[in-house]
């Protein structure tokens, strides 16, 4: 798959740097959790074993982990929105969209951070569903991604478009470019090694 041809929307900001598709990233991103290791594969339906009901899965028979509600204010010490980023960025989109949906739902699914979150989740989604070759799931969940953003956005105000370390307004633009780009095409030499061109880096 290769997500390449997406125009690059016009924004621009540090907290997302330039990752290329297919293969070894352009740098190798930093990890913000180095001591809580990656999975041994990125999930992928008919390709891997699923996490944790099958039990070849990378996380099979693992305790339930029932997180903390972040602080916004202090997002810096909230390892699994951390560990999420990670996730994200090194191609784990099933696991991120999974460490994410914790976290909102420790937030009770409600409020500005609620929103963020869920936002997030629906950018993994979508490139969970890039690498199953999912084109309809890439387009609805980019589309659910761009709208939430956009009513986290609204919820947090002209004054600052920054929410937990990263530009809502950029990550907005980036679902959005999803959205309406061409499908992303099969590499047969590189399965499932879809990578996203962007990398979140909170600041």
């Amino acid at each position: 798959m290769n997500c390449r041809s997406l125009e690059r929307p016009q924004a621009r900001s540090r907290s997302l740097n330039a990752l290329r598709t297919n293969g070894q990233p352009a740098e190798t991103p930093p990890r913000l959790v180095p001591d809580r290791a990656l999975p041994a594969y990125a999930y992928v339906p008919g390709e891997s074993p699923h996490p944790t009901r099958d039990r070849d899965g990378h996380s099979f028979g693992s305790e339930p982990h029932t997180p903390e509600p972040p602080d916004p204010k202090n997002w810096r010490s909230c390892r699994d929105y951390l560990y999420g980023i990670d996730l994200f960025n090194h191609g784990f989109y099933w696991e991120a969209h999974e460490t994410w949906e914790g976290l909102w739902v420790a937030c009770g699914r409600q409020g500005t951070t609620a929103t963020y979150l869920q936002a997030l989740i629906n950018l993994a989604a979508t490139g969970f569903k890039a690498r199953w070759g999912n084109v309809r799931g890439i387009r609805a969940n980019a589309e659910t991604a761009a709208r939430l953003f956009e009513s986290a956005a609204r919820e947090l105000g002209p004054q600052s478009q920054s929410h937990m370390g990263l530009d809502v307004g950029v990550l907005r633009a980036y679902a959005e470019a999803l959205r309406d780009g061409p499908p992303p095409d099969d590499d047969p030499e590189v399965p499932g090694a879809l990578r996203f061109d962007f990398v979140l880096r909170p600041e």
